[in-house]
């Protein structure tokens, strides 16, 4: 399923192929993405104050996808995402990010135009636009649709990451609330 935003071409590159994307096949989808219909995607992107705009872009019972915008200023409180790998790349502007794994430090980096970036189901992050420009990503996550938990810090999450959900069919997915 794609919504209206998504190039037709989008399809191919999220059929059906198995039970679970790896971070390592994550990153290399949202980096296609980005090469291939960054510009594309860009002419249709909104921003949106207070709350950030977004959009899913593809969903399967294996991933799904979405595009995001950022005003500056605008950020993610810290979470997790449930035990699901996810992924993305910076289509437009840049963005920080302060990130930790479970019993690991809490690190910072900024992710540039074109940079994508991989990670694993133990991985809590704090996203936000820093810069004074608008910024653009493309998420994907495997499994979907996993709630996200959220931290009043970095140093709250626990040991370990919760376990995933139990496995869900599109049909139940699509009923689920859509906020990435």
């Amino acid at each position: 399923m794609t919504t209206a935003l998504a190039p037709p071409s989008l399809s191919a590159l999220v059929r059906p192929r198995g039970p679970l994307w790896t971070p390592t096949e994550l990153h290399e989808l949202v980096s296609t993405i980005g090469v291939r219909h960054g510009e594309e995607l860009l002419a249709q992107v909104r921003f949106a104050s207070p709350q950030r705009w977004w959009s899913r872009l593809a969903l399967t019972e294996e991933v799904e996808v979405w595009l995001l915008s950022w005003l500056p200023g605008q950020r993610t409180e810290p979470h997790d995402h449930g035990g699901a790998s996810g992924a993305f790349s910076v289509v437009l502007g840049s963005l920080s990010e302060t990130y930790r794994y479970p019993g690991g430090d809490v690190r910072q980096r900024t992710h540039l135009l074109g940079s994508s970036l991989g990670f694993g189901a133990g991985r809590a992050h704090q996203v936000w636009n820093t810069s004074r420009e608008k910024a653009a990503t493309v998420h994907a996550y495997s499994p979907p649709l996993v709630p996200t938990r959220e931290y009043a810090s970095l140093w709250d999450i626990p040991a370990s990451i919760p376990p995933l959900p139990p496995y869900r069919t599109l049909e139940e997915l699509a009923r689920e609330p859509v906020e990435p």
